[in-house]
């Protein structure tokens, strides 16, 4: 029982039969006995990688090193598993998409086929221009995006930055996104937060038609429900519209949610749930309807089976103006709009690198003025390389 050797040994046996925690403890013991001990030294910091505690083991490993009684030729292999291991503390992960799909409404055109006119004495009921109605066709989808994260003792950092953008024979619905985003994470095993703020510009029909700025953020206390997490989050955005001025925008958001792993280790579902209060402030007069009021719930669902992985998102929002939109559309009533969609993604590596992607989208927006009212569906599927 006071044989530093005698525990190194055995830890290093548990450790060969993955028997993690009981290596640990064996280790441990090891040097308690005596500190200097480098066999145990070695095997320590092996069993701290293999349980996940990166920079502990990076910390330990480090030590080793600095000692000047190191046999000849074990600096080397220390050198290289130092190296291997900093390597994991800055990843970057370069992607491209190509997919190829079918939608029934490219343009976002409402699906009412006339509005309504109101004027002081009468209504005109006026039908809409056939070029003003939705378009259906297939389209193709590009993305390349690259993402870097670097881990630290206490924080996380992620960087993306991401162009995606759609090709079809209507060539004024096609687009073109830019986004750049970054978040600052300090995770936990019992509070945790994170911070993040990003760019993001859109073009439609070969012209800029707005760019947002936006800083946001979350926070999971100390707390849990079951196999659920509480937490809070907030973020504002400003939008800006290139060429309609008026329509800019400041929207806040604060909400609550529930981040849940259910079910066995081998049969996972990861389930997060969330609502959101919504206040969209006009930043000039004169924006039709003036300000916006309203809420917003969320649901994703993932899980990974035994080929490929599966995922959903469902969103519905509500948004009501604050003043009259139009007086020739009901009466100048104020706007009342009610926006459902869902999402549905499977992924299937089947070579090297590169991953088999099939998505299934469906949207309707409904509101009291039917000019607004408007449906959207889509499907496509292609592949997912990482160089």
């Amino acid at each position: 029982l006071q044989s530093s050797e005698y525990f190194a040994l055995l830890g290093a046996a548990q450790m060969n039969n993955r028997n993690l925690s009981a290596a640990l403890e064996s280790l441990e013991r090891a040097l308690l006995i005596a500190p200097e001990n480098g066999a145990a030294q070695i095997d320590y910091a092996q069993a701290l990688y293999l349980q996940g505690q990166l920079f502990t083991a990076i910390e330990m490993n480090q030590r080793l090193l600095a000692r000047t009684d190191l046999p000849p030729g074990l600096d080397d292999i220390l050198k290289e598993r130092d190296e291997e291991w900093l390597s994991q503390t800055r990843q970057w992960d370069i992607r491209g998409d190509i997919l190829q799909g079918y939608d029934d409404n490219l343009n976002g055109a409402p699906g009412a086929n006339e509005i309504t006119i109101t004027l002081p004495d009468d209504s005109i009921i006026l039908p809409i221009a056939p070029d003003s109605k939705p378009i259906r066709g297939p389209y193709t989808h590009l993305r390349a995006g690259m993402r870097f994260r670097q881990l630290t003792p206490e924080y996380q950092h992620n960087v993306l930055l991401e162009a995606r953008g759609r090709v079809s024979e209507d060539e004024d619905s096609d687009y073109v996104q830019l986004d750049a985003r970054y978040g600052l994470a300090r995770p936990s095993e019992s509070h945790s937060w994170q911070v993040n703020t990003g760019l993001s510009s859109l073009m439609f029909g070969g012209r800029p038609l707005y760019t947002t700025a936006s800083v946001g953020g979350s926070y999971l206390p100390d707390y849990r429900w079951n196999d659920c997490r509480p937490y809070v989050a907030g973020s504002s955005q400003y939008q800006r519209f290139h060429d309609q001025t008026y329509l800019n925008a400041l929207e806040s958001q604060v909400g609550v949610g529930l981040n849940c792993v259910l079910g066995q280790t081998q049969a996972r579902h990861q389930v997060v749930t969330e609502i959101n209060y919504i206040d969209n402030r006009a930043r000039r007069s004169g924006r039709p309807g003036g300000d916006r009021l309203g809420w917003q719930f969320n649901l994703e669902w993932r899980r990974r089976l035994n080929v490929g992985t599966l995922s959903a998102r469902v969103n519905h929002t509500r948004i009501k103006d604050q003043e009259g939109y139009n007086p020739l559309l009901g009466g100048g009533a104020r706007r009342d709009v009610e926006r459902s969609y869902g999402l549905i993604q499977y992924q299937r590596p089947f070579m090297p690198n590169t991953r088999f992607l099939v998505n299934l989208f469906y949207q309707y927006q409904g509101s009291n003025l039917n000019l607004f009212q408007s449906r959207d569906s889509s499907v496509e599927f292609g592949i997912s390389h990482i160089f």
